[in-house]
């Protein structure tokens, strides 16, 4: 790989989503990622469809550009090896719940005693401390317990989620920006650093102004569907074929708009002239910019609106988004050749670096597809050593695809 984190190795102990989304990243950056996995099934995620020649299109997704290493970490050999890995890596990442790291054997205050250079990241539902601690949750009981079902839907409706797993995703991010901190620290010090990184505090911090507001006023910030506590007209609006997202997020957008809709006198009304005048007749100005835009369709608004630069947007299905010139222009779509599932299409780098060239991106692994190699390239174990290990199912090994087993190549989007 090559990159900013050329030569950076990563020990992946993680697991599912927030973990692997954050290694995921770090391999995007060019990082070398040895993602352990159990013998028996490897990641959770490898099991769920669809799929296809039996690959995970959920595992694909956030383990691309990794190596397979599968190693039974309840056996006291496979906790050796792993050991053995930690002390020539230089992260180390785990979703563990707390405590069972240490139950391992292989939590940061241990494997520092090897590599006290190691930077070690645990990422969990709710932190290493806490009355919460030991508790397990998913994303979606962490939006609700963080606050951010309460602020999504519409403002009568039910509270709802976020479409993605924002809360396991954040964390990934957050995840990675104290893994960056504390290699950035260690090129100084020399010196490794424990990182820890919770679902819920991420969200927590995701809650900004809205949490800025409830500390500033006391007040409970309602839900406002896609609109905007404090700015109007901001939202989703219907033309005649089908809705269209406006925000005028600068008070010289409203006069504009005004104008485009053939309201004139909604922009020269002084009870609207500013945007606070306009949050207090939300129900009204949404009315009339809704009864304006449905007089034409999605096409000719996008075309009207960009003319006069008044920000905007349809809304787009997924598959809409990845056919996007935009998107595709900017490499956000791309195609992996696996072994087994054949021509894959995947989610390209988000992180640019203009005058690089980034590199191509290799596919999700098989389970144990690199333990042979990790074994011995890293660990320097020899054929009879491997050989017995794998007899006594401390690791697993995947057998070469036959030639013939790549699925035929199809248009997977």
């Amino acid at each position: 790989m090559s990159g900013p984190l050329a030569g950076v190795r990563v020990l992946d102990l993680t697991r599912v989503l927030s973990g692997p989304f954050a290694t995921l990243l770090l391999a995007d950056l060019g990082a070398e990622i040895w993602k352990v996995e159990h013998p028996d099934g490897g990641d959770e995620t490898r099991q769920i469809q669809p799929s296809i020649a039996g690959q995970s299109h959920y595992f694909m997704a956030v383990n691309r550009n990794k190596a397979s290493i599968a190693i039974d970490l309840k056996t006291d050999r496979g906790r050796d090896l792993v050991v053995a890995l930690a002390a020539r890596a230089d992260v180390v990442v785990e979703n563990f719940r707390p405590g069972v790291a240490t139950r391992l054997g292989l939590d940061h205050e241990q494997l520092r005693q090897v590599n006290p250079r190691l930077v070690y990241c645990s990422i969990s539902a709710f932190g290493q401390d806490g009355p919460d601690a030991t508790r397990t949750a998913f994303d979606v009981a962490i939006q609700a317990l963080g606050g951010l079902m309460s602020i999504t839907g519409e403002r009568d409706g039910a509270p709802v989620r976020a479409g993605v797993p924002i809360a396991d995703l954040v964390a990934g991010l957050m995840a990675d920006i104290g893994i960056l901190a504390a290699l950035t620290e260690r090129a100084s010090t020399g010196e490794g650093r424990y990182v820890d990184v919770s679902m819920l505090d991420s969200v927590v911090g995701l809650l900004t102004y809205y949490a800025g507001r409830y500390l500033m006023t006391g007040e409970e910030p309602a839900r406002v569907g896609a609109g905007h506590l404090s700015v109007v007209p901001y939202g989703v609006y219907p033309a005649a074929d089908g809705d269209l997202v406006i925000a005028t997020l600068s008070e010289s957008y409203w006069p504009r708009l005004c104008a485009l809709l053939g309201r004139d006198d909604l922009g020269s009304d002084a009870r609207l002239a500013t945007n606070a005048d306009r949050v207090a007749h939300r129900a009204e100005v949404e009315a009339a910019v809704s009864d304006a835009l449905r007089r034409r369709s999605v096409a000719e608004w996008q075309a009207i609106l960009t003319a006069a630069d008044i920000p905007h947007a349809p809304i787009l299905s997924v598959g809409q988004v990845l056919a996007h010139p935009q998107v595709v222009a900017r490499g956000m779509v791309t195609q992996v050749e696996h072994p087994v599932a054949g021509g894959v299409g995947a989610v390209g780098s988000v992180v640019k670096f203009p005058g690089h060239e980034p590199t191509p991106a290799r596919p999700a692994p098989l389970l144990g597809e690199h333990t042979i190699g990790l074994l011995h390239d890293v660990l320097g174990l020899g054929q009879d050593e491997i050989d017995v290990l794998v007899r006594d199912a401390v690791v697993a090994a995947a057998a070469a695809p036959p030639a013939d087993a790549a699925a035929p190549p199809a248009d997977r989007r």
